[in-house]
């Protein structure tokens, strides 16, 4: 509660899990849907999804790190945002006044993920106001402002899915993310710190672009963004099979799948509350390799489980892998790069994208060996190991 309450107290802190909040109801208004526009309303196909998909997690990563380093480098951060908050207004807005297959294509493989940024940028407002604090509060906070940007998944989704089925065409994910990114907008001019009159010590990095780039790219670093891209790939795998392992064949079906899926992600978010209370004092490479353990466990024996009762119970660990998963490595990330706030915030895209493809990678070896057991085993696999190399790395 402690943490919360300063979260509220305090104007940047608030500024920053407010617009994370708004920025977590478009991701999770967008992330479901975007795969059956592409394929099914703008007729891209299957190939030409894949090919937007590509170019948008690329596009996605550049501007996160760009965005950083920029950001590091004049320390006008607030300024960087607001471009990035821009770029999605402009993406909702085409789709809004004049939908098409290639105001689709522009707003999905170019304007949205250019507006990413302001995921590293939101924290690393976060870390800076947080450093004001003591150290032992500091990633109770941060634990709360990941949380915001997990709520509106447990509020928004079921919403979406009462209007689809009373009706809405899914294009109307686009009107309501531009009145969305409009209180976003609002809310960094109002709220967010302006760059000059900031209370926390907030310099220019001095850095060339190449240099920056440089840093990030250290070997030390790299490695562990690698690694830890492998423990959070189990959480992209977990999502590409739930829905082809609960199927009619054991008696499930798509309801089960939302209700699982509800169910872990409503419990992750006071689990990401209230570990930070209950792991005072542990480093952060042996939660991450905790979380990735039960984590493990949960994605292992889903595909085991899914037809028997006993599948319920594995939101527990997955609830509680997730949370330490999904936020230490949030302030790991961070310390890294702790002289560099932005840069340090845009290794979280790296990350996702080192997750994105080890998780590919395991799915189609996966499946092409034997099925999606094999998927899971080999994604599990693939996390410890990380985990267990991050760990051994640091305890060094």
């Amino acid at each position: 509660m402690s943490a919360i309450i300063l979260c509220f107290r305090d104007p940047a802190l608030r500024a920053a899990g407010l617009v994370l909040a708004l920025q977590g109801a478009i991701a999770c208004s967008f992330g479901p849907y975007f795969s059956t526009l592409a394929v099914n309303s703008f007729g891209f196909g299957d190939r030409g999804y894949a090919v937007l998909l590509a170019l948008s997690s690329m596009v996605s990563v550049s501007a996160s790190v760009i965005g950083g380093i920029r950001a590091d480098q004049t320390a006008n951060r607030r300024q960087v945002t607001l471009l990035a908050v821009l770029s999605l207004m402009l993406g909702t807005f085409l789709m809004t006044a004049t939908p098409g297959r290639w105001v689709f294509a522009l707003t999905a493989a170019l304007l949205i993920p250019v507006s990413s940024i302001t995921f590293g940028q939101v924290f690393a407002l976060a870390r800076l106001a947080a450093s004001r604090y003591p150290e032992d509060a500091r990633d109770g906070i941060m634990a709360v402002i990941r949380a915001l940007f997990a709520a509106p998944f447990v509020v928004v989704l079921p919403l979406w899915s009462l209007a689809f089925a009373a009706g809405s065409p899914v294009t109307a994910i686009f009107p309501v993310g531009l009145i969305l990114s409009a209180v976003m907008l609002l809310a960094v001019l109002r709220l967010w710190p302006s760059d000059r009159a900031v209370t926390w010590d907030d310099r220019p990095s001095g850095l060339t672009f190449r240099a920056a780039l440089a840093e990030m790219g250290r070997p030390r670093i790299a490695a562990r963004v690698l690694a830890l891209g492998a423990v959070t790939g189990a959480s992209t795998l977990y999502m590409a099979i739930i829905s082809l392992v609960m199927v009619a064949e054991v008696g499930r079906g798509t309801k089960d799948v939302a209700l699982y899926v509800g169910l872990v992600a409503g419990l992750e978010v006071p689990f990401m509350l209230a570990l930070p209370r209950f792991t005072r004092g542990i480093g952060r490479p042996t939660l991450i390799l905790l979380g990735a353990a039960l984590y493990a466990l949960h994605v292992a024996l889903l595909p085991v489980l899914a037809g028997s009762p006993l599948v319920w119970a594995l939101i527990w660990p997955a609830a509680i892998g997730g949370a330490l998963t999904l936020t230490v490595p949030i302030a790991y990330l961070q310390d890294l790069m702790a002289d560099r706030p932005g840069a340090g915030a845009s290794l979280m895209a790296v990350q996702r994208l080192a997750g994105d493809v080890i998780a590919a990678t395991c799915f189609a070896l996966g499946t092409a060996l034997a099925g999606y057991g094999t998927v899971a085993v080999l994604g599990v696999a693939a996390s410890l190991i990380g985990a267990a190399a991050l760990w051994a790395a640091d305890r060094r």
